[in-house]
């Protein structure tokens, strides 16, 4: 057994105790959950390794470290942990994400080697909602989007995610990453949009991350000739009707706390301030 404290990489057999740790904030944790859940430990399924950190023999805190780093239940000694393996690995993320405290303690120790960041968003409210808004009726013509619409929809996620995020996802690889993930998303049939009646998109959104417990909304987009007109509202109404029915009972998101306009939608649409997330971005 182990004693006093440790970090590990973990292995396929110390599922059931990654589980139980990703199980005691299942809101904050969903992005990871539902990944964990599909690809268990396996680094190569999970695109990444979940660090452990070890307290007297249990598992208290994790990491995950792929694409984003992500801090778990992180408590101040296991932040310094996990920062002092990252060091010793060298930066391989494109993001530092996750709950506000422990990602800005990661960010001050990691900052020295990893830095400067491109961007730094320390105040990202997360919101959640478990039912239906009284005063917002849900766009009727919001559906999911079909497989053979694929070609119709990439261009929404691309402008959104470059809108959210200042760089294009189709740099680097051409985008094959970021095409097979909204090609998973729709196969799934967890992405949904509003289209005119030229096929053009109007609204989109996504649920990215869907757990037992809870699930993500992401990508919530409004064509510019659009904004401001009434759309984002019944919009985000009707994708949340489609989490709560088909998804988990418990739907969340996070959004810039400088995006006024946003949040204001949100809370409209019934969703309630219930923490904060940060990232960092490379």
């Amino acid at each position: 057994m182990l004693t006093q404290t440790t970090t590990r990489v973990l292995e396929p057999s110390d599922l059931d105790a990654a589980l139980a740790v990703l199980d005691r904030e299942p809101v904050a944790n969903a992005f990871v959950a539902s990944r964990v859940q599909i690809a268990g430990l396996d680094p190569w399924r999970l695109g990444g390794e979940m660090w452990g950190w070890y307290e007297d023999g249990m598992l208290r805190s994790l990491c995950y470290a792929g694409a984003n780093l992500v801090p778990i239940c992180a408590t101040p000694r296991a932040v310094r942990g996990f920062a002092d393996r990252a060091r010793r690995a060298g930066r391989r993320c494109s993001s530092i994400v996750g709950p506000a405290e422990p990602t800005a303690q990661l960010w001050r120790l990691l900052e020295p080697s990893w830095g400067p960041a491109r961007d730094i968003r320390t105040h990202q409210p997360l919101m959640v909602a478990d039912r239906l808004p009284d005063a917002v009726t849900p766009d009727p013509l919001v559906r999911r989007v079909r497989k053979d619409e694929m070609e119709t929809i990439m261009p929404a996620c691309v402008a959104m995610f470059t809108e959210e995020v200042g760089v294009s996802p189709m740099a680097g690889d051409g985008g094959l990453l970021y095409q097979a993930r909204v090609a998973e998303l729709v196969g799934s049939g967890r992405s949904f949009a509003r289209l005119d009646q030229d096929g053009q998109v109007v609204f989109k959104a996504e649920i990215g991350a869907a757990t037992a417990h809870a699930c993500q909304i992401q990508g919530v987009w409004v064509a510019p000739e659009h904004r401001g007109r009434g759309v984002a509202a019944p919009g985000m109404a009707a994708v949340l009707r489609y989490a709560l029915a088909d998804v988990a009972p418990v739907v969340s998101l996070y959004v810039n706390d400088f995006n006024t306009a946003a949040r204001a939608t949100y809370r409209r649409v019934g969703f309630q301030e219930v923490g904060a997330f940060m990232s960092v971005l490379f």
